[in-house]
């Protein structure tokens, strides 16, 4: 291992990457790994993990093109353009035809400037977007190229919508939720993401957590295990509050479509 493997990982749904870096490092007992593009704590799906000599591919994977599917929600928005934080608008949305929501989506394919959400790891004068965002301050994001090369809607049952995007590198799904809420008149955000694929890495080929775990070196008879145990209770997540409050009180889970 140590030599080096480009490992998939099926990340679970409120997991930060760095969640999934550390659990399989813990596991494997892995001494140099890391991620090659970051996935949202409410996404779920491919996450690529780099050991050994491999880290030094992380870039090129990184570049290479990725593909999502998902539900935006229409007639609604949210500051964070996902369930992370308390819908702020609401708008009629029935008039809307199968005709106009697919035409609205032709407009954000090939080449566009997107801005990225405030809620964000964009850097903004050296502080995380997000740490701005959840202060309740406000900042100016500047808009990026990035390239939608395929934006197919799977299903439309409104207000919900389902969909398959393949993209470029650095492009933000909650954006293209709100861009295409914003060119409907009615608003919307996204509920549920899943990475299917980055560049020729597939999410079906991808280990679970048990995966990993079955994987795990024997510990040496007689050695230990120095690392703290947990109480089986998945630790806080920063920004996830609302949502989590939301799942307690039996509001709809970030699963994506199958």
């Amino acid at each position: 291992m140590e030599e080096g493997v480009v490992l998939l990982f099926d990340k679970p749904l409120t997991w930060s990457s760095f969640d999934g870096v550390r659990k399989v490092k813990n596991a494997l007992r892995i001494r140099k790994i890391g991620h090659a593009g970051t996935l949202d704590p409410l996404a779920t799906g491919l996450l690529i993990l780099c050991t050994g000599k491999k880290t030094k591919e992380i870039d090129q994977i990184q570049a290479q093109e990725k593909e999502y599917t998902g539900t935006f929600r229409l007639g609604q928005t949210t500051p964070s353009f996902d369930l992370e934080t308390a819908v702020d608008a609401e708008r009629p949305y029935a008039h809307l035809t199968e005709a106009d929501i697919r035409a609205a989506t032709q407009q954000f394919v090939g080449p566009i400037q997107q801005t990225p959400p405030l809620f964000s790891a964009v850097k903004i004068d050296g502080k995380r977007a997000y740490e701005l965002a959840r202060k309740g301050q406000e900042a100016e994001i500047k808009a990026k190229s990035v390239e939608i090369k395929t934006f197919e809607l799977t299903r439309i049952a409104l207000p919900d919508v389902n969909f398959r995007v393949v993209c470029s590198k650095g492009t933000y799904i909650r954006s293209l939720a709100r861009d295409l809420g914003a060119a409907l008149g009615v608003g919307a955000h996204l509920t549920a993401l899943r990475r299917t694929r980055i560049g020729a890495y597939r999410v079906e080929d991808a280990l679970t957590l048990a995966d990993v775990q079955a994987l795990a070196p024997p510990r040496p008879e007689g050695v230990p295990d120095a690392r703290p145990r947990r109480d089986g209770r998945a630790p806080r997540r920063a920004g996830l509050d609302f949502y989590a409050a939301q799942q307690a009180a039996g509001g709809p889970a970030a699963e994506a479509p199958e």
